[in-house]
């Protein structure tokens, strides 16, 4: 299932910033997967901050590659992918809504490993027909992390 194509919403890429500011929270001796393709920038932003990632437009349902999953999900199917990470069980950095903590389906999944990174200055996203770049959304994102091992259950930064 490429996402791209399925729901026009869902085609908002995160900008090299929101990837950079996280990046002392990535571990260098994993394998990313970042399996929620868009426009690929995602594979040239982590290679650009020195991470091995693996990112390709495949059917994320029917893939599990990579030690860690660190990506921009798109929201519309958001419920069956939080279903999906519960399966395979693996470590993720998701940039989400702050509001992605009131949602049931991911509190029953995730509620006993989780920590969140709060960044202070919002990143910003681009959608794939849209060339302009630098678009703010109007809530606010958090990066929730799921069995990630970080120092403490809230960051801030």
């Amino acid at each position: 299932m490429s996402f791209t194509e399925d729901n026009t919403s869902d085609n908002y890429t995160t900008d090299f910033i929101g990837w950079e500011m996280i990046k002392n929270f990535i571990p260098s001796d994993k394998k990313i997967w970042a399996p929620f393709y868009s426009d690929g920038k995602m594979k040239e932003y982590f290679k650009k901050l020195g991470f091995d990632i693996l990112h390709e437009d495949e059917d994320f349902f029917e893939n599990n590659k990579g030690d860690i999953i660190i990506d921009n999900p798109p929201f519309s199917k958001f419920k069956i992918i939080c279903q999906r990470l519960k399966e395979i069980d693996k470590p993720f950095i998701l940039l989400c809504p702050a509001r992605t903590l009131q949602l049931k389906h991911f509190q029953q999944h995730f509620k006993n490993n989780l920590q969140i990174i709060v960044p202070y200055t919002r990143p910003t996203f681009t959608h794939i027909t849209n060339p302009k770049k630098g678009y703010t959304p109007p809530f606010g994102v958090m990066y929730f992390c799921y069995k990630m091992n970080l120092n403490k259950a809230l960051i801030f930064i």
